[in-house]
């Protein structure tokens, strides 16, 4: 079967980069794309990519968004922080945000950065919320496949030997698991040239002080229950999956929105998981003007 065809997903290099000094002596790494004066918003990035992946290198300048790419604890520039929890990282930002003169940014959480992004809507952090291609809580959804299930099993027997097995991923190995698990579409995307080049590139420096110092925290936060009160998220949410998603959610956020107050749930057609690289006008444009009032959307591929 022929693959189908890439949609534009264009990447480029971050127009600043830096490191902020947290209150306890440990360093944020962050990066930004848009005017030094627009609008803050703040991205969470997908498991083990660092802040030098960011989405909508095209739009943001037009959208008026000065966007922040944030490297979490351990991962790309910033300080590993055992033992850090989902709360821990709203901290983080609060505090990456004044030092930033970032105000209550708009928060988006791609693939495993969900639960983090949420933590951020629950303390207050973020002024509005995206959730694109989210990883759902798999610690309490059903309908995940049986190897999913056994992570899940083993994180919540013991998490030290969970973040133990997640340690020794290396760059090559995640990279080699997306590709082979993701539809044909999403892999159209991930193995065009500039795409394929900055993805390997954010691999590369997430991975950077190894997978135990971020990556394994991540994803034993991710595949435990989430400490967070989803019914407590006031500001306007919206979440995003594309149909041919396969990877993300089993039912592709139905029920994660439906723990959200007045969250609304977007499925766009013949879209996977690299949503936010291929709609990322959409995904700003409903961002920046409120997740709406109805709690169901289809949209267009567009």
């Amino acid at each position: 079967m022929t693959a189908p065809p890439a949609r534009r997903a264009p990447v480029g290099d971050p127009a600043r980069t830096g490191t902020a000094r947290l209150p306890d002596g440990r360093l944020l790494g962050w990066a930004e794309w848009g005017p030094a004066d627009g609008r803050p918003v703040v991205l969470c990035p997908g498991a083990a990519t660092s802040r030098w992946l960011g989405f909508g290198a095209d739009v943001v300048d037009g959208f008026g968004v000065r966007l922040v790419s944030v490297d979490r604890p351990g991962l790309g520039a910033s300080t590993p922080a055992p033992g850090r929890t989902l709360t821990g990282f709203a901290a983080d930002l609060r505090a990456l945000c004044a030092a930033r003169d970032l105000g209550r940014p708009a928060v988006v959480g791609n693939s495993q950065g969900a639960p983090f992004a949420l933590a951020c809507a629950v303390a207050g952090v973020a002024g509005s919320l995206a959730l694109v291609s989210a990883a759902d809580e798999v610690a309490t959804a059903d309908g995940v496949d049986a190897g999913v299930r056994e992570l899940v099993a083993l994180t919540a027997r013991d998490p030290a030997a969970a973040e133990e097995f997640f340690a020794a991923f290396t760059a090559a190995a995640m990279h080699e698991m997306v590709l082979t698990t993701s539809p044909a579409r999403d892999r159209a995307v991930y193995e065009s040239p500039a795409f394929a080049a900055a993805y390997r590139r954010a691999l590369d420096e997430g991975f950077a002080q190894g997978a135990a110092a971020g990556y394994a925290r991540d994803t034993v936060l991710a595949m435990s229950r989430w400490p967070l009160d989803l019914a407590a998220v006031t500001v306007p949410c919206a979440i995003w999956y594309g149909t041919e998603d396969t990877t993300h959610s089993p039912d592709h956020g139905a029920r994660l929105a439906a723990r959200i107050p007045g969250a609304r749930r977007h499925l766009v057609p013949d879209a996977g998981g690299a949503l936010l690289w291929t709609h990322a006008a959409q995904v700003l444009t409903a961002l920046l003007s409120g997740a709406g009032e109805e709690r169901e959307g289809r949209l267009p591929q567009g």
